[in-house]
């Protein structure tokens, strides 16, 4: 494992421990961070996962017999989107009809799946070897979308996930790199991997990092969106990402 991964899973650990502390508190500038997050979570999606993707697609061409569609790692991002939404469409019907103890079980099932989530961004982050300035504006992104994921879950049920959600989570990341580390898959496990996790930071980012209409703000929003977009794609223009 290489320093900058090792930083950058440091920094998701502490992301996890700290994040609801790390939330500006008062209402405007919480709203304002929000919107500057989600501008950089969806400048991510645009300028790094969708086109990785899509570089992914192209190494399971290898397996000509098997995949010729031209598309199977997007379906694969389909089904991880769709299981992520789910669950989380499951948990909160119960927590509008069902009784408390059964909605603090669909909370602790919503958080062991964030849990192997985090885990398979961790093994995904050694796994494609990223190093360098590329870690910094990867590890920038995927840190800011973490706090907004830690915050809305720690806002459900504070008392649990103080308590006991938030380690698990950090435990993903360490999983992660216990996975990459001593686990060698193939090229192909690996890509199937990172499609289906892009299906969920799709849906994640679009419900946790975008702030409800008459909370966004628009020009911080579009601040993150330019600078982000703009430094990422410079740097790919200069270092071929």
């Amino acid at each position: 494992m290489s320093l900058d991964a090792l930083l950058m899973g440091v920094a998701f650990i502490l992301i996890h421990l700290f994040a609801n502390n790390l939330i500006p508190s008062e209402r405007i500038r919480r709203l304002k961070w929000f919107s500057f997050s989600g501008g950089l979570a969806v400048s991510y999606v645009f300028v790094y996962v969708l086109p990785t993707l899509h570089k992914e697609q192209i190494v399971v061409k290898k397996y000509g017999d098997y995949f010729t569609m031209e598309s199977e790692l997007y379906f694969v991002g389909l089904i991880g989107l769709i299981i992520f939404y789910g669950i989380q469409k499951v948990v909160r019907n119960a927590q509008k009809t069902s009784p408390p103890g059964k909605v603090k079980t669909l909370f602790w099932l919503q958080i062991i799946f964030f849990g192997v989530y985090n885990m398979l961004v961790a093994y995904t982050v050694i796994a494609h070897d990223v190093l360098g300035i590329q870690a910094v504006f990867y590890g920038l992104a995927v840190g800011m979308h973490f706090i907004a994921v830690a915050h809305d879950l720690g806002r459900e049920y504070p008392e649990i996930y103080n308590k006991v959600g938030k380690y698990v989570l950090a435990f993903g990341i360490v999983a992660g790199w216990a996975l990459g580390i001593g686990v060698n898959l193939s090229p192909l496990t690996e890509s199937v991997i990172f499609a289906f996790i892009s299906g969920a930071m799709i849906l994640n980012v679009l419900k946790y990092e975008l702030p409800p209409d008459d909370e966004a703000h628009f020009i911080t929003f579009s601040i993150g969106v330019i600078s982000y977009t703009t430094i990422t794609m410079s740097l790919k223009f200069f270092f071929q990402w």
